[in-house]
């Protein structure tokens, strides 16, 4: 007797062969939550959701982990330097402005 095998469709992969391919390429899971009550949206929340290796990662452009965040400087550490001195001078920029409505606003009355 000779025994032949059935070809299948499918191959068998063991996890680890499946992780390989996942952070290798790369998976993206997105999805939305809303909350309505008559036709009226409450709350959305969006979640997005990237597997991938840290060379696909940098390689779509994605680095925040190399990002030391300071203590003192909060949110803006995380952004470049150059972003928190442009964020500082449209900051101040928008405080003057208030400034100067308050002033206007003070003398019409």
């Amino acid at each position: 007797m000779s025994t032949t095998r059935i070809p299948t469709a499918t191959s068998s992969s063991s996890i680890a062969d499946i992780l390989e391919r996942v952070l290798d390429m790369g998976v993206v899971i997105a999805g939305d939550i809303r909350i309505k009550l008559v036709d009226i949206e409450l709350l959305t929340i969006q979640i997005r959701l990237v597997v991938c290796s840290i060379e696909k990662a940098r390689e779509i452009g994605m680095d925040w982990w190399n990002v030391a965040l300071d203590k003192k400087e909060g949110a803006t550490a995380a952004i470049g330097a150059t972003d928190a001195s442009e964020l500082a001078m449209r900051l101040e920029a928008m405080e003057l402005r208030m400034k100067d409505m308050e002033r206007v606003g003070a003398k019409s009355r």
